[in-house]
């Protein structure tokens, strides 16, 4: 599955906890969360203009680093 990388503007847990509920919710998805770095490492078959939509149903800023 490829790995993608994406910056997100999460300063605090719930932000953190945000990303997590809307990965969760488009299924499909393995993830890790790098709060200090404000980045999303995301395993997934997605596309990455849905998984970057997904991110900004957050209200955070995310854009796309590339692939790790």
């Amino acid at each position: 599955m490829p790995k993608h990388e994406f910056s997100v503007d999460m300063t605090c847990e719930g932000c953190s906890n945000a990303v997590t509920r809307v990965l969760h919710k488009l299924g499909g998805v393995q993830f890790e969360i790098d709060l200090p770095n404000k980045k999303v490492c995301i395993d997934s078959e997605h596309s990455v203009d849905t998984l970057l939509a997904t991110l900004k149903k957050t209200g955070k800023s995310a854009s796309y680093l590339g692939e790790k």
